[in-house]
């Protein structure tokens, strides 16, 4: 795919909206200006995220925790119902009418989230990922999206995904942004390759910063229910609901592989190390590491 057919395509995906680029089909800058002035109640929670860090996951986790396990007239309901998007609200649930304990989702930066989360009404679980997997999940991703046959290699992919010209904009800045203002919000910080090494101690932690009591068979339960294999099996966690006009099916699902290192599997040295000098410009600074693969140990993330 060359530069111009890329460069076009992105025109008709995308549109820039204070700093950050949202998909055409399904959102606007009204919707998302309108976002500030949502009405936030204290038992509200809002996952947020980078694109492709682990989201459905989370959000499969965050809803069996609030809802029992599901057994509270859930089982039935999709995790898009379940736990909406904020800024690609899809299936048009009522936020006003929606019971509480609320849970919502966004990929949205600090500054264009409602503003009484600024006032510590409600609570915001972050999940970030380490970029390499994220940017190749993404790629993936790109690939599905109906209609705009994005056939970009991955070192194109990886131009756009360094410069933030990408749906939701840089994961530099996004990253960088929610940690450099985490004073503002009640948050907690957790990373996907913690969550993939020990699910458990992850569950147990979310628990906590809820201030949900759950005994051990609940939590048998909920780390049953967010196991990779459960979910790419549960029609109503793997979002197989997901409209086909906008992403196109894949044999794979939604869930692709949900491992840490795939990176290694498509990019090469050169790439990974010129990825590496970015990063290192751009994130040294700040109190998170993650590991890269499986074999390497976790740096504990100490900011929440």
């Amino acid at each position: 795919m060359d530069k111009d057919a890329i460069e076009e395509t992105l025109k008709k995906l995308m549109f820039e909206h204070k700093g950050i680029y949202f998909e055409t089909r399904i959102t606007s800058p009204e919707i998302v200006d309108d976002i500030e002035h949502m009405e936030v109640r204290e038992s509200d929670v809002f996952l947020v995220t980078y694109p492709k860090s682990g989201t459905v996951w989370t959000q499969q986790i965050l809803s069996l925790i609030l809802n029992d396990g599901h057994r509270n007239g859930m089982e039935h309901i999709d995790n898009m119902t379940r736990a909406p998007w904020l800024e690609y609200n899809i299936t048009n649930v009522n936020f006003s009418n929606h019971p509480s304990p609320r849970l919502f989702s966004s990929h949205l930066p600090h500054y264009l989230m409602p503003s009484d989360l600024k006032c510590k009404i409600g609570k915001v679980v972050y999940v970030c990922r380490n970029p390499k997997d994220c940017m190749v999940s993404y790629h993936y991703f790109y690939k599905r999206l109906a209609s705009f046959n994005f056939k970009m290699n991955i070192g194109q992919f990886m131009d756009l995904f360094i410069s933030g010209r990408v749906l939701g904009g840089s994961w530099f800045d996004h990253v960088r942004d929610w940690m450099t203002h985490k004073d503002e919000f009640n948050i907690i910080f957790l990373t996907y390759e913690e969550m993939v090494k020990d699910l458990r101690s992850a569950v147990l932690k979310i628990c906590t910063f809820l201030g949900k009591s759950l005994d051990e068979k609940a939590i048998d339960i909920v780390v049953q229910k967010a196991t990779f294999k459960i979910m790419k099996d549960d029609p109503y966690a793997n979002y197989t609901f997901y409209p086909n006009e906008l992403l196109e099916a894949s044999e794979n699902g939604f869930l692709r592989k949900g491992i840490v290192g795939d990176w290694k599997t498509i990019m090469t040295v050169a790439q990974s190390e010129m990825f590496d000098k970015v990063y290192k410009e751009k994130m040294s600074d700040l109190p998170i590491k993650f590991f890269w693969d499986l074999d390497e140990e976790i740096d504990k993330l100490e900011i929440c």
